[in-house]
């Protein structure tokens, strides 16, 4: 592949605060309630996987009124534990959506994850969001529970999270303790 064809391409990039403005933008479109800078500050502050799914000005709608700067397509924040990564946000900017993003940036995380020697990669998702549920079995996740009233949702009212768990390498308890 040329020089000329891999800066066109998309690339992750770890989240910094320079990002922030444009990540509460697309958090900003994408959610009724969406994280607050805070929020992400406090992720990247702690050491958190965060990434964002940069694209070139060519790919995007802007490029046209004739801005140069790279557009973000997406982003996620996950947190890794003794043997297991939780994700904790992935969103695709609205103008993106339904392009195959989202599994892109799933499969790097879950490659991460492996190379991290995590066991299980979590995730939680609104019942309401099919589409996401859709992609994350397609993924390989399986549901394994339900948090009750655990997304705010309009109205003052609360929404229940599907729990979902894909199995990314064998225990050492699945085999009984004793290590190969």
């Amino acid at each position: 592949m040329s020089a000329v064809h891999a800066s066109n391409e998309a690339r992750l990039e770890s989240m910094h605060a320079g990002h922030l403005d444009r990540v509460l933008d697309v958090e900003e479109r994408a959610y009724s309630h969406p994280w607050t800078r805070g929020n992400f500050l406090d992720s990247m502050r702690v050491g958190y996987h965060c990434q964002c799914l940069i694209g070139p000005a060519a790919q995007t709608l802007g490029a046209a009124m004739g801005t140069t700067a790279d557009t973000l397509i997406g982003y996620f924040v996950a947190m890794k534990g003794v043997d297991e990564v939780h994700l904790l946000n992935i969103t695709v900017a609205p103008a993106f959506q339904r392009q195959g993003w989202a599994a892109l940036m799933l499969a790097a995380l879950t490659g991460w994850s492996r190379g991290q020697q995590a066991h299980w990669l979590w995730l939680e998702v609104r019942v309401s969001n099919s589409r996401a549920q859709d992609l994350y079995e397609r993924h390989g996740f399986r549901r394994v529970g339900v948090r009750k009233n655990y997304y705010p949702a309009p109205g003052d009212r609360r929404e229940d999270a599907i729990v979902m768990s894909l199995r990314l390498q064998e225990s050492p308890s699945a085999w009984g303790g004793l290590l190969p």
